[in-house]
This record gives structure tokens, C-alpha cells and sequence, in this order.
């Protein structure tokens, strides 16, 4: 028995990171149910490659589809009618809507006095943004991270995925695990989770706040650097390929510093300590540059293993489904796809020793399961046919 089978969540959220939620509750065996536009779906499986739906393929798998009209009172009274049985109710509509609604905490919480509540938003339910439009990119900028990630001297980036989404995604998560569990030890009831894309982003920053109230001094980009300890960056083989090294601790460099070397390299000036490194890192790069350029890569990673040092290889997506460590553990998984036959996606993580996750099902169609979970709040055959011709349901 996997360890949620006994939970049922409505996810009710668009694109990446209520999705991110509900796929980590599907793959450990919680009944989830995407209710999704009639006809249209869940704006996820808009994100395509070569006309295909790769992301709702993975972040979708192990779900069920109902496709349900929320704009019709119908459809809002089969949908109180799913709350009655649930457990978690996950939504990212703008602050407001559900109430608009007549569905909103309140009133899901006197149909159901226990069920969890997730509300995902960019800035938060309350606070001067709530109303404002709260994409991730939005707030991958505004929160910091694009301000510090870049090369030195040039402009902020933007991350090239969907990462405010994803981190939050994983934090709605944990939040609504622990909501369970505080309701069933205390009998508490169920509560509302205000989840904003801002500050799990933010969290993992590092001690920004702390650093800037200390020091009154924002820090510069440093592209692959690192600005608490050298070195620390990412290297050119022989082979034009690269390799990813941290010597961050002083044992760490001295072993770095033998192998490029000989002890001479420990005893100049420049490097002694972290902080005599970090104010010669370009006359450090050049050292470690020079000795990387002239092995070939898997040489290079031979030698330095050899020595106990930390490093490893940059590594594109068609490296990394070959790689023996990717193969070994059994990270990627083919599984069956409806247009491609079988789509490679990531194996269900965290591994649970004893419960372990698993992929069951595919990513379903919209509203491939809308008679099956009808059925199983009492709507008879024909009434579905009713609903089906007054475009209630799809």
C-alpha cells in the first residue's frame, strides 16, 4: 500500500505549481483529481515540444480528469458535492475568486469540516499584492534570485525553467502534510495554507537580508563563482567539455592545490586562506584553468578522483540519460505515452524505504474520468448524459 492512498485531493490549479503539488500526492498513491475547463484543460498541457504535452505527461501521471463548467451553478454544486469526500482542495486562482464564487475556505470548510485548503498565489492572500498578476517570472525577478544569478559585470538572469513554481510546489507539499497530520494528532479541523511563490523563493536565497543588514553592501553577480569561498566554478577540458569543481573548504583546496602544483601552490600569498582566495580569484581561476585545460574531461575526472577532490562533469540532458549513475539507480523511467508510445520522465523521489512512490498511470486525457468520479458522489448515468448535453461537464 503506498502511504497517501487514503487521501483524495481536488487540484483545481493551472500550470506548474499546484500541479508540482498534486503529482508528489499522486505518485505516493492519493486519489487526485484535476478538475479542469471543459474542452480546453488545464493550461499545462499547452507547454509543448514538437506539438506534444511532455510537461502534463510527467507532472500529471497518476491523476484523474474531470472536466467541470465552475462558471455554472451546476457545476459549482457538484463540486461542493467532491468537497464533502476530500481531504485537500488545491487552488491559484487570484485572491478572491473562490469567494466570488460562494465556494470560498468558509464555505468549503461547513461542507467539510477537515479538509485542507491550499491557496497559491504569486504574492500572497493578503498584503499590498494580492490583486496583482503573480506569474514566476514575476517573481523569480522581484524576489532576488535574478539579481544575483548572471556573469560579473553584466545584466540579471531569469532561470531558464519554472523555478519559483517548482520550489513552491514542493513547499504546498510539505504544508498540506503537515496540516494532516497537526488536524489528526489535535483534531484541530482543517485549516487555510497561504502559499505565495514569493517566499519559498526567497527562503532559499541563502541569508540575503542578514548579509545586506551587515555588511550595507548588495552583492555582484559572479556568474559561476561562489561569494562566501573560492574556488568554486565551472572549467573548460581539453575536449571543449566542462567540468563543475568546489574546493571550498581549506582541506579541500589543499588537495586541489597539491594535484595542480605541489605544496608550493598552498604556501603563496595570494591563497593561503579563503579569504586571500577570494581576493585573488581571477589569478586563482587562471592557475586552475590552466592545469583543467590540458586533460581531456574523463581524464581530468580520473585524475581528480584519484586525489579526493570535488568534482564532477556539466552534463547536458543527452549525457545525463546515458550516465551510468542516472542508469544505476534507476532515476528515469520509460513509461507508456499515448502519441510517442513511451515517454521518458523522473522516477517517484523521495525513495521511502519500506512505501516507496510509483508511477501507475498515465497522464490523462481532459475529463477522462469524469463519468468514473460522478459515479462516485451518486450521479446516475442519465443525469451525466444531462450534464454531458448542458455542457457541465465534458
Amino acid at each position: 500500500m503506498l502511504p497517501l492512498e487514503n487521501i483524495k485531493v481536488l487540484d483545481l490549479s493551472r500550470l506548474a505549481a499546484g500541479n508540482m503539488v498534486s503529482h508528489m500526492f499522486a505518485d505516493f498513491g492519493a486519489d487526485v483529481i484535476k478538475i479542469e475547463k471543459p474542452g480546453q484543460g488545464d493550461d499545462l498541457r499547452n507547454w509543448q515540444i514538437n506539438d506534444i504535452s511532455h510537461w502534463w505527461a510527467v507532472y500529471s501521471r497518476n491523476k484523474r480528469s474531470l472536466a467541470l463548467n465552475l462558471k455554472n451553478n451546476e457545476g459549482l454544486n457538484l463540486l461542493k458535492e467532491l468537497v464533502k469526500s476530500a481531504d485537500v482542495f488545491i487552488e491559484n486562482f487570484i485572491p478572491g475568486t473562490l469567494e466570488k464564487w460562494g465556494i470560498g475556505p468558509k464555505e468549503l470548510i461547513k461542507l467539510n469540516k477537515d479538509i485542507i485548503i491550499l491557496r497559491i498565489s504569486g504574492w500572497g492572500q493578503t498584503g499590498l499584492y494580492k490583486d496583482a498578476p503573480g506569474f514566476g517570472s514575476l517573481v523569480e525577478g522581484m524576489s532576488g534570485f535574478a539579481s544575483m544569478n548572471g556573469e560579473e559585470g553584466k545584466g540579471p538572469l531569469l532561470p531558464p525553467l519554472a523555478l519559483a513554481d517548482m520550489v513552491a510546489g514542493l513547499t504546498g507539499f510539505g504544508a498540506i502534510l503537515m496540516a494532516i497530520l497537526v488536524n489528526k494528532r489535535d483534531d484541530i479541523g482543517g485549516q487555510v495554507i497561504d502559499l505565495s511563490l514569493f517566499e519559498p523563493l526567497f527562503s532559499i536565497l541563502g541569508p540575503w537580508a542578514a548579509s545586506y543588514q551587515i555588511s550595507d553592501q548588495v552583492p555582484p553577480r559572479m556568474g559561476n563563482r561562489s561569494n562566501v569561498a573560492a574556488p568554486r566554478g565551472i572549467y573548460e577540458t581539453k575536449d571543449n567539455k566542462f567540468v563543475s569543481l568546489s574546493a571550498s573548504m581549506q582541506s579541500m583546496w589543499e588537495k586541489l592545490a597539491i594535484t595542480i602544483d605541489g605544496k608550493e601552490l598552498i604556501n603563496d600569498k595570494r591563497f593561503k586562506t579563503n579569504s586571500d582566495r577570494m581576493n585573488n580569484q581571477d589569478d586563482l581561476d587562471d592557475v586552475i584553468s590552466q592545469f583543467i585545460k590540458r586533460y581531456n574531461r574523463d581524464d581530468l575526472l580520473e585524475i581528480f578522483s584519484r586525489e579526493g577532490i570535488t568534482v564532477g562533469p556539466v552534463l547536458d540532458i543527452s549525457e545525463i540519460i546515458k550516465h551510468p549513475y542516472v542508469i544505476d539507480r534507476e532515476i528515469l523511467i520509460n513509461h507508456s505515452h499515448e502519441e510517442l508510445g513511451n515517454i521518458l520522465m523522473h522516477q517517484a523521489f523521495p525513495r521511502l524505504s519500506k512505501t516507496p512512490g510509483k508511477v501507475k498511470t498515465s497522464a490523462p486525457t481532459v475529463g477522462e474520468n469524469t463519468n468514473d468520479i460522478l459515479k462516485e458522489i451518486g450521479i446516475t448515468p442519465s443525469q451525466i448524459e444531462q450534464l454531458r448535453k448542458k455542457n457541465i461537464i465534458s
